[in-house]
């Protein structure tokens, strides 16, 4: 026989050539000379490896020794003394609480959701980033959460936790502010078949995300389209002249035109407007002389109006100093005075009057 101790906080397991005896437990303890013991830390969880079987076969253990099993799809969330402190992943594990009270969460990772019972302080814990995958819904957006490519359900703005699995988990996100679109360069032809380009916008708000994403492919590109469609019928309906003077109204008519079909795709256009009508470079030179003629037009309407005012005004004038002789003396005196502002020198010689010596010289 020999004598061996077993300190506090360990537990032995006595061997023969490899075949299990019995557990021993704090204390001294008399074995076979031939026997060997194996010592095992309370504080600590163990694999149940190939030659520690017979333990746990062995009754007399089960009071003091504790076993958890773990399937391929299942982890345990490990507490001592109430805190967090690993992971155990798929296998057979033992233990026992007479040294420390761990406590044993086991969860199914196939569930995808995380249940109530994990804390949702635990995932910034680094031993279970590998088992949780985690998405960001942010407070103007809306997300839809995809299984296996199947629609599940929405998701407002948060932080989302999903179990890692061989299922794919997707989450499509759609921004519920106000977005805008520029329709740039669309080259249109008017109803007399003038060539213009145009530059429009609309603003617009995602109503309904599962209509926007489930329901149609590519809704951008779809409502790009109606609005080309729209801005053609419009366009097309008037001639250039006509389209020059009506281009504020197309925002309403946009507006109008595309409200039901907008709603199937889950939008809502909420304004509109041109940025420019931009005209070809032929088209712009008739234009430019179109505009020369009808000022040159103008500005002769002007003239004429004015030449035909001072035409008038000189006949009322004449008729005045017709019947007045006074006036007509201080006419002919104004008249002459202006004359002699730009004449340096005068001479008159001779016994006549002044002013009919000067109506001779300028008469002549």
């Amino acid at each position: 026989m020999k004598r061996i101790r077993i300190k506090n906080g360990y537990y032995g397991i006595v061997t023969q050539n490899g075949n299990y005896k019995k557990l021993i437990k704090q204390g001294v303890h008399f074995i076979g000379l031939f026997d060997k013991v194996s010592r095992f830390d309370m504080s600590k969880i163990y694999d149940i490896t190939q030659d520690r079987i017979d333990i746990i076969k062995d009754e007399r253990n089960m009071d003091f020794l504790k076993v958890i099993s773990l399937k391929n799809n299942e982890i345990a969330l490990v507490y001592e003394r109430g805190l967090f402190t690993k992971v155990l992943t798929a296998g057979e594990y033992l233990y026992t609480n007479d040294l420390i009270d761990f406590k044993m969460v086991t969860t199914n990772l196939n569930k995808i959701e995380i249940g109530e019972e994990i804390d949702k302080s635990l995932f910034k814990y680094p031993q279970m980033k590998y088992f949780i995958r985690t998405f960001e819904v942010k407070s103007y957006e809306e997300g839809l959460l995809f299984v296996d490519n199947k629609y599940q359900r929405k998701l407002k703005g948060g932080i989302y936790n999903f179990w890692v699995n061989p299922s794919t988990i997707e989450v499509k996100k759609i921004d519920l502010r106000n977005l805008q679109m520029e329709i740039s360069g669309q080259e249109i032809l008017t109803k007399d078949k003038a060539a213009i380009r145009l530059n429009f916008f609309i603003q617009y708000l995602i109503q309904d995300a599962e209509k926007a994403i489930l329901e149609t492919k590519d809704f951008e590109k779809q409502l790009y389209i109606l609005i080309q469609l729209a801005l053609r019928e419009f366009v097309g309906t008037y001639t250039l002249d006509e389209l020059l003077e009506k281009k504020d109204s197309i925002s309403s008519f946009i507006l109008q035109n595309l409200q039901v079909d907008s709603k199937k795709l889950g939008i809502k256009i909420i304004n509109s407007g041109i940025r420019d009508i931009i005209l070809t470079g032929e088209m712009k030179n008739i234009m430019n002389q179109v505009l020369i003629a009808q000022k040159k037009a103008q500005a002769n309407v002007i003239m004429r109006r004015e030449e035909t005012a001072s035409t008038r005004s000189l006949l009322n004038t004449a008729k005045l100093m017709e019947n007045n002789e006074m006036l007509y003396k201080l006419k002919e005196m104004e008249y002459l005075d202006k004359i002699a502002e730009n004449i340096g020198e005068i001479t008159v010689s001779g016994g006549g009057q002044v002013l009919e010596q000067l109506k001779e010289i300028f008469s002549k």
